[in-house]
């Protein structure tokens, strides 16, 4: 492959530092415009920003280059950052640590539902591309000691540009770094550099995991002699204000009206993203104290349930339990192979339904408790999480770049798919009105987090919580009790709209199945709390 022309190390970072903040930061300068309107007041400021982020970057590529690792740095640092510049330009999402972990447990169904021809040009010509030419280029190094004064000069100044620019804007940087931190995470590549940065560190200060065991206590008092039939259905992107159970104008409920149904108004979730949301919603720990290590290495709802003697059945239907149902039985429902219900490459969540009666009937002793985990609502794709006989509204976003199609015609894709999990939840219900005389049943609906559906140009979710919108926060949550189950529906209906959250789940089931157990806390339970 013929070579170009020749260039020193300093001068190919800072053409490459130049040529990110102009062509991969566009999501993160539309974010300083919206607080900075370009106007001849501010103008001169965002310029100081575009110099400013351009030296922090010449700083940073120096610091990790060397005579051997320049051109694998740079070619890395353009085909990552040219990802993560669609990914921010199209959905305005963030690449930090939670979304790196997400991005990690996403399967290829999920990442296939990404893929667009606009992402494939991002890549090849923000990515490929660039990398060919700084493959090509034949850099012309000096002796060592050359190397390391150039790389001390070229900081050196570019950290005198920083420091001027602050000094000649100080009263702007003030506020803008107090005030408006959440910017940060739009930096490409800066930001997703940090974030990969803080996933390995936390890998290898883990090491390896021992799973605490909890709950070891917990039992089936010999007073309870029914047996409990709950069905838990963890959901996928489901939103509150979108369910007409909660009084959206829409009728995207219009089975589950018809059933006695509590919907909790005011339900919020532990995260943001499905990999934080399953386990920590599982877990002992609620949302300030859960973290993805201790998760990993403490048992959670599902064991204190084997401990009790419950039988426990995971169905899945989205990419995976997060890690939650590693000790119970599982089984994946994602293909064709054990999901009946598949059409257009999409294998529908009722899928999960077909011979769980015929499981419930071979469970002749024991409670049982059923977690069915949805592909719901999942995004970008919404007009594919639906069969088209739920097309209920139109006119539809067909396409995974959200960015394309009006929020009109997202929100339509949207309501459609929540209409099909109505569907779900109604048969949900109907199986288990089919074994009331035989258990207490029950069915627990929690989604695993929001949606942000193109309100202030926002899409998806996973945003870090303290900035994330209510819209990927406040979640859909209800219950429905079978006529055999003894509970005072009167008294839950109620407590139904105060305020509620993930954390309450684990002692909510606890209660349900009536275990008895020492870190069963009576008032985090939903049902037998008294307020």
């Amino acid at each position: 492959m013929k070579r170009i022309k020749k260039m020193t190390t300093a001068r190919l970072v800072i053409s490459t530092s130049v040529f990110l903040t102009l062509f991969y930061n566009v999501a993160f300068f539309r974010n300083v415009a919206a607080i900075y309107p370009f106007s001849s007041a501010n103008i001169t400021f965002i310029g100081s920003v575009a110099l400013i982020f351009t030296s922090l970057m010449v700083v940073l590529i120096t610091l990790i280059s060397s005579r051997y690792t320049t051109k694998a740095v740079l070619i890395l640092i353009l085909t990552v950052s040219s990802l993560a510049a669609y990914f921010m330009n199209a959905y305005n999402i963030i690449i930090d640590a939670d979304m790196i972990q997400n991005i990690i447990e996403t399967d290829v169904s999920e990442s296939m539902d990404l893929f667009s021809f606009k992402l494939l040009a991002y890549f090849l010509l923000l990515g490929i591309l660039p990398s060919i030419c700084i493959y090509k280029i034949n850099i012309e190094y000096g002796s060592l000691k050359t190397e390391f004064f150039t790389k001390l000069k070229v900081m050196c100044i570019s950290l005198a540009v920083i420091a001027a620019m602050f000094f000649n804007f100080s009263k702007h940087y003030t506020s803008f770094c107090r005030e408006h931190k959440p910017i940060r995470y739009y930096a490409n590549p800066a930001g997703w550099i940090y974030a990969a940065g803080k996933s390995i560190k936390s890998i290898f200060n883990d090491g390896q995991i021992v799973v605490a065991p909890i709950g070891t206590d917990a039992e089936i008092p010999s007073t309870d002699i029914d047996r409990e039939l709950i069905i838990l259905v963890v959901g996928e992107a489901l939103r509150a204000d979108r369910l007409s159970l909660n009084g959206y104008h829409r009728e995207t409920n219009p089975l589950l009206a018809k059933e006695e149904v509590i919907s909790f108004t005011h339900m919020y979730s532990c995260g943001t993203c499905t990999a934080v949301s399953v386990p920590c919603m599982f877990s002992i720990f609620d949302r300030d104290e859960y973290s993805n290590k201790k998760g990993r290495a403490s048992e959670n709802l599902l064991d204190v349930l084997h401990h009790a003697g419950v039988n426990i059945l995971w169905r899945d239907n989205n990419s995976s339990s997060k890690g939650t149902a590693l000790r119970v039985p599982y089984e994946n429902f994602r293909h064709s192979d054990k999901n009946s219900i598949c059409d257009d490459g999409e294998c529908r969540d009722e899928g999960m339904l077909v011979g769980l009666q015929e499981y419930i009937n071979r469970t002749q002793t024991g409670d049982i408790f059923i977690i069915l985990h949805q592909m719901g609502s999942h995004g970008p794709a919404y007009y594919k999480r639906y069969p088209k006989s739920f097309e209920k509204f139109t006119p539809v976003c067909q396409t995974n770049q959200l960015e394309e199609c009006t929020v009109e015609e997202i929100g339509n894709a949207y309501d459609n798919a929540v209409l099909y999990t109505d569907y779900f939840l109604s048969k949900t219900i109907n199986l288990l009105k089919q074994n009331t005389s035989h258990f207490e049943t029950a069915m627990v609906y929690f989604s695993d987090h929001g949606e942000s559906l193109g309100e202030k140009g926002l899409y998806l979710h996973g945003l870090p919580y303290y900035m994330a919108p209510d819209a990927q926060k406040h979640i859909g949550a209800m219950m429905w009790f079978g006529d055999s189950f003894e509970i005072d529906k009167d008294s839950l209906k109620k407590k139904s709209v105060h305020a509620f959250s993930q954390d309450n789940l684990f002692h909510t089931i606890l209660g349900l199945m009536e275990i008895e157990t020492d870190i069963y806390d009576k008032s985090m339970d939903i049902v037998n709390y008294d307020k």
